[in-house]
């Protein structure tokens, strides 16, 4: 799975949802297919896409500034 960032804080893309905190990172399936997706929206320059690994899951969560147990994802498209 693969998460897509900003690349100027890795921030991670997410989906709000009422009375959830945080807000639910957004998944690919693929690397392929978040490349296409960031291609799509015109935001090779600004976004990239992130393996989900227990290392990024951290870096993920200190982005969000809340535990990694506190993290959900939320596949594409839901």
């Amino acid at each position: 799975m693969y998460a897509i960032v900003y690349k100027s804080d890795g921030f991670p893309i997410c989906r709000q949802l009422p009375g959830v905190s945080p807000d639910p990172v957004v998944t690919w399936n693929t690397e392929a297919a978040a490349k296409a997706f960031i291609s799509s929206k015109g935001g090779d320059a600004d976004f990239q896409p992130l393996p989900i690994t227990d290392e990024t899951m951290d870096k993920l969560a200190k982005a969000l500034g809340c535990p990694v147990e506190s993290m959900t994802l939320e596949p594409y498209p839901s």
